[in-house]
């Protein structure tokens, strides 16, 4: 499967009202999401599973990479692509000895040290972040900027993948960080027309 970071959708069932997850998913993908990163943070395991369940079968079908936030037991127990590990997560090393070299683990990183240790140790990409405010994540520390990602990205080589308050106004100025990907949740997802969102800022790049 071709690995394609630009657009990279967070999942975040609060927004979208009476449509299933799977049905958003399938939209974004149509609209041209590359990407597509699970999170639930509020669910019993057994309705994380099948949720993540459901969605595989749209990326499965689109040959679009799907990843889980956090939680490994999920991730092998649908079969996805690889997890996204925050820093209080899961080590890095210890999640690759648990999944294998052929899956893919994304790491978040808010710095220069941060990227690189995550880099040393195997990650096959980075989610760096936050850049801007963003309502979607209240346990943030002050956003990082333009600035701060220009530079965390000059520092590695493996992808980068912006995250953090981005929007069809301000992803032309993130492309221009040296960014493989931007990160986007409510720019999509709180749309009301989720094909649309996911078209307009495809054509961005």
């Amino acid at each position: 499967m071709e690995i394609n970071y630009s657009l990279y959708l967070v999942t975040d069932r609060s927004f979208l009202g009476n449509k299933s997850l799977k049905e958003a998913v399938r939209e974004a993908i149509e609209g041209g999401t590359t990407f597509i990163q699970i999170r639930e943070k509020d669910v019993s395991t057994r309705e994380f599973y099948k949720i993540a369940l459901e969605v595989k079968e749209v990326t499965d079908y689109y040959k679009v990479p799907l990843v889980i936030n956090d939680r490994l037991d999920i991730a092998q127990a649908i079969d996805a692509d690889g997890v996204h590990l925050g820093q209080s997560d899961m080590p890095l090393q210890i999640a690759r000895k648990i999944l294998g070299k052929n899956k893919l683990i994304g790491i978040s990183v808010e710095n220069v040290k941060e990227a690189q240790v995550a880099e040393k140790n195997g990650a096959d990409y980075v989610g760096v972040g936050t850049v801007f405010y963003t309502g979607t994540k209240k346990d943030i520390n002050k956003p990082i900027g333009l600035e701060g990602l220009r530079t965390v990205c000059s520092s590695i080589k493996i992808p980068k993948v912006a995250i953090g308050g981005i929007n069809k106004d301000n992803l032309r100025s993130i492309l221009s960080t040296g960014v493989d990907g931007a990160a986007v949740v409510s720019a999509i997802l709180g749309e009301k027309d989720i094909k649309e969102a996911s078209k307009l800022l495809k054509k961005l790049f």
